[in-house]
């Protein structure tokens, strides 16, 4: 069996997670991040940069503990703050370290457990319409994973398809394979599917036909997570191409790490989540 397909059963459980939703599924993304960061700190050393490790997992353990819809900001910036101030100190005791090592450990921190608990908050969101809860975040959740899944899969066919012959490049200093023809095949890929999964909200969701949110939505949500998506995939690529290395790890058959997996729904997260709580102000 393709390998592929093996990492794809694999990664399978997480469809029952994004259904119990709560605290089954803060674990496990916070499991996600720590895994994350762990190779993003491995294939960072190995560039000759020492990124303090301790630190990032403690920020992220503390920082999902804490994590809600309503946690206060001031709390939030204590967080980022204190750990700056601790790092910041550790290069005057070990100059193994200096300000290089200290930006890359906040940066792991950011860009791995920051984005992926995006996911978490968009879990969460309710709001109240004629004295009724409606959970709109469980359906929502499930965007994050469709529009960045349906994009890969969309492009990699339309690449293959539509771009064999290769001549139009979208980044070949980042990623060669990739193709405008992929690249547009995959937005719309996102948009189709988010449109889809949105009616079936609409049409079948509990309490959903309350907040009326149009199909135009779901739309705008598939473009921009299409776009974006691609980004996170590339920005993984440029990180990976900077340090000389194929993969982030081997944890997933045919897949790569954590991070070659989910290096696209880290920023759909991002979009999914704004575009909820500014655009739907939800």
């Amino acid at each position: 069996m393709n390998k592929r397909y093996i990492g794809a059963i694999i990664l399978t459980p997480l469809a029952l997670f994004l259904l119990l939703g709560g605290t089954y599924l803060r674990v496990l993304i916070a499991i996600l991040s720590l895994l994350g960061m762990y190779e993003f700190y491995k294939v960072i050393k190995s560039k000759e940069i020492n990124p303090i490790s301790v630190v990032g997992y403690i920020m992220c353990i503390i920082y999902y503990i804490v994590l809600s819809n309503n946690m206060d900001f001031k709390y939030t910036i204590l967080i980022f703050t204190f750990a700056v101030f601790i790092m910041f100190c550790i290069p005057t005791i070990n100059t193994k370290y200096n300000f290089i090592d200290i930006s890359v450990t906040m940066l792991g921190f950011i860009y791995v457990a920051v984005f992926f608990s995006f996911i978490v908050l968009v879990n969460i969101k309710n709001k109240t319409v004629m004295n009724t809860n409606v959970d709109i975040g469980k359906y929502f959740v499930w965007i994050i994973f469709i529009s960045s899944w349906m994009c890969d899969t969309a492009a990699y066919y339309s690449g293959k398809y539509l771009g064999k012959q290769g001549k139009h490049k979208l980044c070949p200093k980042v990623s060669p394979n990739k193709t405008v023809e992929g690249s547009i095949g995959g937005m719309l890929g996102s948009t189709v599917s988010c449109m889809i999964f949105g009616q079936l909200i609409n049409t079948y969701g509990t309490n959903m036909e309350l907040l009326h949110i149009s199909l135009i939505h779901y739309a705008f949500i598939g473009i921009l997570s299409g776009i974006f998506s691609q980004f996170g995939d590339l920005a993984a690529s440029s990180i990976k191409r900077h340090v000389n290395v194929k993969d982030y790890g081997k944890l997933i058959p045919g897949h790569g790490g954590i991070l070659d997996r989910f290096d696209s729904i880290l920023f759909s997260s991002v979009i999914v989540y704004y575009y909820v709580s500014f655009i739907l102000n939800i």
